[in-house]
């Protein structure tokens, strides 16, 4: 599969994220190597040994506490992310648990709320409504829901609705009035952390073929901004 079953955040072309780490070495906790793995990587190595680091991480903090709600969502992210990268059917179903397992616990956490619906959106997008249903257990009607409650949810955070947005018009070029009204909503938006402020700049370039009302465009944009959309291959 060409893209990954979970979200945490887009990726941009070099003329929007500069080469050097999005964030300090110091600061490098697991949700940060993971940013760094969709943000500022070009190759699936270097993004996989991120991703492991992530993984050892993320695990180390359940083993201190098991409640750790942060480290829980980490390692279902990073179990998403591997999963994209090594194509791996299993560990693409044991993010989905756990993503739905972190939804059910707090159903008002945007956070989990949008992993959930990247996970069956993208895996939709992917291999189509059909493969992804038979072998994942991807729907996409579930994965509105949980899109469009993640971004009621949000705050206004450019995060939630970047993302949407980027979604909708990937799964439906011809969406170009629900993509805008999410782009425009994201551009506009708060952008409180790295990811949020990489996808307000990602909804700025989307809607510039969303106002000209050329979808298809939008949507080949889109496929870039999603996550290691410009990995090399």
């Amino acid at each position: 599969m060409s893209r990954s079953w979970a979200l945490v955040a887009c990726s941009v072309g070099s003329t929007l994220v500069p080469a050097a780490p999005v964030y300090a070495a110091e600061a490098l906790t697991p949700r940060a190597m993971l940013v760094q793995a969709a943000y500022a990587t070009s190759t699936k190595a270097a993004a996989l040994v991120l991703i492991d680091k992530a993984v050892t991480a993320s695990d180390r903090e359940l083993q201190r506490n098991a409640k750790d709600r942060e480290a829980a969502l980490q390692h279902a992210i990073a179990t998403g992310y591997k999963a994209k990268l090594t194509r791996s059917l299993s560990e693409a179903k044991t993010s989905k648990r756990l993503f739905e397992s972190l939804a059910a616990a707090d159903p008002n956490d945007p956070e989990a709320q949008i992993a959930l619906a990247g996970w069956h959106l993208e895996a939709v997008h992917d291999v189509g409504s059909m493969i992804a249903g038979a072998m994942l257990g991807a729907k996409k009607k579930a994965g509105l829901s949980a899109l469009d409650r993640a971004v009621a949810l949000g705050g206004g955070r450019s995060l939630y609705a970047g993302y949407a947005a980027l979604l909708r018009i990937v799964l439906d070029s011809d969406d170009v009035a629900a993509a805008r009204t999410l782009a425009e909503k994201a551009a506009n938006g708060n952008a409180p952390t790295p990811v949020d402020k990489i996808m307000k700049i990602n909804a700025a370039r989307l809607l510039v073929p969303l106002r000209a009302g050329d979808g298809s465009a939008a949507a080949k944009l889109a496929e870039q901004l999603l996550p290691f959309g410009r990995m090399a291959k």
